[in-house]
């Protein structure tokens, strides 16, 4: 696991921020002022070309979507199957609220 090699305190303190994080206002309070906005973008963009691989679609067709460059659709799915299944576990949750409400 890369992430491994970066475990310390202050990365600690980062996730135990995000996770303290109340609902969605708050968390685009923090993200605003933690990242930039393309920084911010960039992320959302990897979740959703996680999301699209996940249906099946084609790197073209998320490349014209999202604006992705295949070299990020390439890094996502690779993360999708050799990775810690964190993009499946977090868009199911996400799924999963949103057809409960």
């Amino acid at each position: 696991m890369q992430i491994d090699k970066l475990r310390g305190k202050e990365l600690d303190q980062l996730f135990l921020s995000i996770l303290s994080l109340k609902d969605l206002e708050e968390c685009y309070k923090f993200f605003d002022d933690l990242c930039t906005v393309n920084e911010i973008q960039s992320l959302a963009q990897r979740l959703e070309v996680a999301r699209m691989l996940k249906e099946g679609l084609t790197y073209h067709k998320i490349e014209t979507e999202t604006g992705a460059s295949t070299a990020t659709i390439s890094r996502v799915k690779r993360c999708l199957n050799y990775g810690n299944d964190a993009y499946e576990m977090a868009l199911e949750r996400v799924y999963s609220e949103k057809d409960s409400k």
